[in-house]
């Protein structure tokens, strides 16, 4: 037996909304150097829908999910995966629990448009397909001998998002130290068994062996490749890879989706609260420009219920 770990974030380059980073752990038969997750969950899954197959679409959650398409293929996918830890959350609240790995999830209540965090779940697929999804995803897995061992996510809302990009004097030192940190909540470097660790490259970044020592307690390290493509690594038992497009292996893609649902529902908690503040208010994806036109269209009713930039607003 082995373990892949697959990392990716959402919400990377907005400056409103949450950062969100996810570490799924997965037990494989075998070398998971080797292990071809696509082929061992074809019947389920796949990375190519077409309609009417019924299988879950699990890829970069950029190819899953668009506003035009919704959320219904992202949603089913990533409810359907969670079955795998034996809980299915039943609102957005206890899913935030669930992924951050803390109880209660009131840590989201520092931004007022997450006091009311408890919409149901799903919001956008059928809720009476779930069961059957769960059911036979569940069945694959046991077959294949894949287990889903942990989710866990770093959902950073803002306020902390500009007290560790201005701690580090980048968000993108913050964005590949939290990562590491979910990393290793989910990963011995001492353990004897074989592990591989795939994740997205974080911005230009190619030298990653400084951040990771900070994780270990003396284990040494070495530097396999370092280049735009690729960057690897070996602690031990464990090759540890940092490499553009990791989302194409089902580990890292499971994780993009993870992020991409949490990121989604948060952004619809968020519009929905400044909508009730101003009803005919156009809704925002977060991004620079946009975000630029949705803070000056705010900026009247921000001050008004005394909403700090510092709550609503990342600096970088």
């Amino acid at each position: 037996m082995g373990l892949v770990i697959g990392t990716d974030e959402a919400g990377y380059g907005p400056n409103l909304g949450p950062l969100v980073i996810t570490a799924t752990a997965w037990r494989v038969p075998g070398d998971p150097r080797e292990f071809d997750f696509w082929s061992a969950l074809e019947e389920v899954v796949t990375n190519e829908p077409r309609r009417s197959s019924g299988r879950l679409h699990v890829a970069d959650s950029k190819q899953v999910y668009s506003p035009g398409k919704g959320l219904r293929e992202l949603e089913r996918s990533v409810l359907a995966l969670l079955s795998l830890t034996g809980t299915v959350p039943e609102n957005f609240r206890t899913f935030c629990q669930h992924v951050a790995g803390i109880a209660p999830a009131d840590f989201l209540d520092v931004e007022p448009w997450f006091v009311d965090a408890n919409q149901t779940l799903p919001v956008s697929c059928a809720a009476a397909d779930m069961p059957g999804l769960a059911t036979g995803l569940q069945d694959t897995c046991a077959a294949a001998g894949i287990e889903l061992q942990a989710v866990r996510s770093e959902i950073v809302l803002t306020e902390r998002f500009n007290r560790l990009a201005a701690k580090y004097d980048s968000k993108g030192a913050a964005l590949s130290r939290l990562t590491l940190g979910l990393v290793r909540s989910v990963w011995d470097p001492d353990t004897t068994e074989p592990v591989l660790i795939i994740s997205d490259k974080h911005g230009g970044r190619n030298r990653y062996d400084d951040l990771i020592d900070e994780q270990l307690d003396g284990q040494m390290i070495f530097r396999v490749r370092e280049s735009r493509q690729i960057s690897s690594y070996r602690i031990g038992k464990t090759d540890m890879h940092f490499q553009q497009g990791a989302e194409r292996h089902f580990p890292a893609a499971v994780s993009s989706m993870v992020c991409k649902y949490v990121r989604e529902l948060s952004m619809e908690l968020f519009n929905r609260f400044w909508q009730q503040h101003i009803p005919d208010l156009r809704p925002t994806k977060g991004y620079p420009t946009d975000a630029k036109r949705f803070r000056s269209d705010i900026a009247e009713t921000q001050q008004r219920l005394g909403i700090t930039n510092n709550t609503l607003w990342r600096e970088r």
